[in-house]
């Protein structure tokens, strides 16, 4: 039905450095079901951030790499199509997925409607270097930690308002409003051309790295506090020894940076959202299984 460029503009693979969102807040909720998890997987990662990422791809109309495409192939109304498909899909199974729960098919809807005003002409929210910066690492982070803590419990909308939910819901912010900048980095020319006042020209290249430096920090900091006042300290540790494989390849391209401006491109953007994506994908998943006591349940403690 629709070309192969149309299915690139998807991204799929792209959804793999969101997913240590959706298990930080697998590992928040108490009541858990292979079905609901599995369906709520399915349809974050497969349907509704690929159709943001072409609904995005439709308006960006960009020529040189974007997130998860180094040569994006040109746009058509295809691709504005196929997201149209693709939120519809995801809506509809949430529908049946969870039909006993509506606040996770509206929260669902809020996320669309808002990843829909970051791109469309009307809005443009990605023109307003703040304000973008601000909205799209709180519903990518708090918004989607507590969409999952309320999908997958079916609890009141009213319960992430509590502290041992929002307090981790904002840090997953915290680490998106840190390493989003970077993410724009290599693509200084192209926004500036199109008008989108994106954060990292404001800041500047160098000033984009310290800037994500800061917020690494408190980010560190942050999860470090938390783990210590609602967990148990191990948890806290182990956090930051996650973080040193991404911290560590992060000063590397600095300092190289500094050298070859050059090294500021695709590549190096893609292998730090690689690492950091792994790394916290291997933390919260071993916090979720450890936490919640399933290695005791399979024998491997």
């Amino acid at each position: 039905m629709f070309k192969k460029a149309t299915w690139l503009h998807l991204r799929i693979p792209f959804s793999y450095f969101l997913l240590p969102i959706f298990f930080f807040g697998v590992s928040l909720s108490p009541n858990l079901s292979e079905a609901n998890l599995l369906g709520l997987l399915i349809i974050l990662h497969f349907f509704i951030y690929p159709a943001s990422n072409a609904f995005n791809s439709y308006f960006d109309k960009d020529e040189q790499s974007i997130g998860g495409l180094k040569n994006p192939p040109p746009v058509d109304k295809s691709v504005f199509y196929i997201a149209q498909i693709f939120d519809g899909l995801g809506l509809l199974l949430a529908y049946f997925f969870f039909s006993d729960n509506p606040t996770l098919w509206f929260m669902l809807l809020i996320y669309i409607l808002v990843s829909r005003a970051y791109s469309h002409p009307l809005l443009r929210l990605k023109k307003y270097a703040w304000l973008s910066w601000g909205i799209a690492g709180f519903f990518q982070g708090a918004w989607v930690v507590g969409l999952t803590y309320i999908g997958l419990n079916n609890f009141p909308i009213d319960s992430l308002i509590k502290p041992h939910v929002a307090i981790p819901s904002l840090l997953a912010s915290l680490l998106l409003w840190g390493s989003y900048p970077m993410t724009q980095i290599y693509q200084h020319e192209e926004d500036f051309a199109r008008g989108d006042q994106t954060l990292s020209i404001r800041l500047g290249k160098t000033g984009t790295f310290y800037f994500t430096a800061i917020f690494f920090a408190l980010a560190s900091v942050g999860f470090f506090l938390y783990f210590k006042r609602f967990h148990d300290l191990f948890y806290g540790y182990a956090f930051l020894i996650s973080m040193l494989p991404i911290l560590t390849y992060f000063l590397f391209w600095f300092l190289l940076s500094r050298r070859r401006p050059e090294s500021i491109n695709y590549n190096y953007t893609m292998a730090l959202n690689w690492i950091s994506a792994t790394c916290l994908n291997a933390f919260f998943l071993y916090f979720f299984l450890h936490s919640s006591q399933i290695l005791n349940v399979v024998g491997v403690y």
